[in-house]
């Protein structure tokens, strides 16, 4: 997937997942800022077990630990 901002112009419909890897990426993209998105997050969280939050934040976290190296971790997810 290409470094550009055109996953900011989100489609609903446009989400389509195991046609090919591009695809896959873009969507993946969509689908993660719809699911971002404050007013979803705000309704969503206090819904969830204390098992749920842990298991989606080991799951991103290791996800980043495998993929990122220290550096990009830095830089891109704190933002330092």
């Amino acid at each position: 997937m290409k470094n550009d901002d055109s996953v900011t112009d989100i489609n609903v419909q446009g989400i389509c997942f195991g046609m090919d890897r591009e695809t896959d990426e873009r969507s993946l993209a969509a689908f993660l800022q719809i699911f971002s998105s404050p007013v979803l997050l705000e309704t969503l969280i206090p819904r969830l077990s204390e098992a749920e939050i842990a298991e989606i934040l080991d799951f991103v976290s290791r996800v980043m630990h495998t993929h990122l190296s220290e550096k990009e971790y830095h830089a891109l997810f704190l933002k330092r």
